[in-house]
């Protein structure tokens, strides 16, 4: 009875305390300069441009050739191609655009262009909102795992401090927002754990049971914390595609913590029935669901005429296709994700190239981070440079924060271990998301693939770290408490002093190119 009821401490207002005040300062810290530098880099290229033509017209529109200049310059007003448009549509006289990507990331780009206006601040500031929620969902997590406040923050402190959760936070791409929605989706799984096995427990208290002699039990349908879940899946899908990863593999182990429940409440063998008495609900609140939230993230392209082939289904020379027989807006979508998943796994991208393509293999190590932006060259008295016999440069690096990544691949190693050889459940849940969202690339090695899709990885390894951080302090009678607290201590100080020093290249601050060197450890970060 004691292991159904048990649960998160009960220190809530501390625990919150506690949590707003690394998230408030997580969100200062990504705030810092956000709009510098004031151009699009990297990617940016793409998704604020495609954000703010959801914003005005319900779909992504295709672009002049020197948009980036236009944006620079402050100009809005003249970023859209004209007809003629080719194969995409038009409407009110401007070409849809072919993207690859769903629209959720976009359409929350676009709410901080609508706040603030087409330009750096206003795309970046919906990251670096859902960058610092990361870090709150993280620390909630972190706490429900380790049943401690301290855990949790610990693991806030920690991904706070991180280069790569830092920079991805500060810049107007997708991932941040992907990551944050697993994070939630994650953490509403434990929150049903919890919820699930008081139930079970209130069940035997109401009935005056010791244990359910052998019984099924109750049958519990409707799973508050599962709707969460799927909701929250459906939104990471409408971000990026191989969020459903995280889901098939959450979703088997969240279904065999039900058969491990029931079995600790007393249903011995007909405990496998949960299987399908919890399975199916499971599959209906966490797949089913995520459905229709993945398809109202479409809601513009449904709702107009214009984006790409949106009126795919109605063209005569489409007419002998099984899709064109659906409904337009149906078969046009259906046809549309066809198009997009080709050229996630077709020639073109296996074929393609890029300077800072990383093999997955090397990702947990960094070994080959992703460059964001770079100004190189500025000469002695050029803005504000002070070299002497040098020059300076500005630079954006995708670079996580080393000593943190390189104890992260440990204590995910280490948390497999607790996970199978000592049956530590907490350690089961962000290894298995860890996972999910990094084993499924290495079947596409054949494309070009970054470093900065870890992000998705980092949040569930920093809270194996903090996991373990915790089982190496100890329990309060624990004689060697105190030496292991410092050891802890130094760690989560070394990671933090290990940002510092890379700080001025996740922010592109003017350094001298020696200044840089002293911070490109191994060749392959060049």
């Amino acid at each position: 009875m004691e292991r159904l009821q048990d649960g998160p401490p009960r220190d809530r207002l501390t625990s919150w305390v506690v949590t707003l005040a690394i998230t408030l300062f997580a969100f200062g810290l990504r705030l810092w300069h956000l709009d510098f530098p004031k151009k699009v880099v990297f990617d940016e290229t793409y998704y604020p441009k495609d954000a703010w033509g959801l914003l005005h017209k319900g779909f992504e529109y295709d672009l002049v050739e020197k948009s980036n200049d236009l944006l620079a310059a402050g100009q809005t007003t003249a970023l859209f191609k004209q007809p003629p448009c080719g194969r995409s549509n038009a409407i009110d006289g401007i070409c849809s655009a072919y993207v690859v990507h769903p629209p959720l990331g976009k359409w929350l780009i676009a709410s901080g262009e609508w706040l603030f206006g087409m330009n750096s601040w206003g795309w970046r500031v919906p990251s670096a909102v859902f960058g610092s929620l990361m870090i709150l969902l993280v620390i909630r997590l972190a706490r429900r795992l380790g049943r401690s406040t301290m855990v949790g923050a610990i693991a806030g402190i920690l991904l706070c401090f991180d280069g790569l959760q830092f920079v991805m936070s500060r810049i107007g791409l997708l991932d941040i927002f992907q990551a944050t929605f697993l994070v939630a989706a994650v953490a509403a799984i434990a929150a049903d754990r919890d919820w699930f096995r008081h139930k079970l427990a209130d069940h035997l208290i109401a009935t005056d049971q010791a244990d359910l002699g052998g019984r099924y039990g109750p049958s519990l349908w409707v799973r508050p914390w599962r709707i969460v879940a799927g909701v929250m899946f459906g939104c990471a899908t409408a971000v990026k595609w191989n969020s459903i990863y995280a889901l098939a593999a959450l979703g088997v182990l969240t279904v065999l913590w039900d058969v491990s429940a029931r079995r600790l409440a007393g249903a011995r063998r007909k405990s496998w029935w949960a299987l399908l008495g919890d399975g199916l609900p499971a599959f209906l609140w966490m797949v089913i669901l995520a459905v229709p939230v993945y398809m109202a993230s479409w809601i513009g392209w449904f709702r107009t005429a214009g984006g790409w082939d949106r009126q795919w289904a109605v063209n005569p020379d489409n007419a002998g296709s099984v899709l064109s027989t659906l409904p337009n807006w149906l078969g046009s979508w259906l046809q549309y994700h066809r198009e997009v998943y080709q050229f996630h796994t077709g020639d073109f991208i296996n074929n393609a190239k890029h300077t800072y393509e990383a093999h997955p293999a090397g990702w947990l190590i960094m070994a080959r981070p992703i460059g964001i932006d770079a100004q190189n060259g500025i000469k002695p008295g050029e803005q504000g440079c002070e070299a002497v016999n040098d020059t300076c440069l500005r630079v954006i690096s995708g670079l996580g924060t080393p000593i943190l990544w390189w104890l992260c691949l440990a204590a995910l190693i280490a948390g497999l271990i607790y996970w199978v050889a000592e049956r530590d459940w907490r350690f089961g849940l962000p290894a298995t998301a860890a996972l999910a969202m990094y084993l499924p690339w290495f079947q596409y090695t054949e494309r070009p693939l970054f470093f900065f899709y870890a992000i998705c990885i980092i949040p569930f390894t920093t809270i194996c770290l903090a996991l373990c951080l915790g089982k190496l302090i100890g329990s309060a009678g624990d004689p060697h408490r105190k030496r292991n607290s410092w050891i802890a201590s130094s760690l989560v100080g070394a990671v933090a002093l290990n940002f510092a020093f890379f700080f001025p290249i996740y922010t592109d601050q003017l350094i001298t190119r020696k200044q840089w060197q002293l911070r490109m450890w191994f060749g392959s970060w060049i």
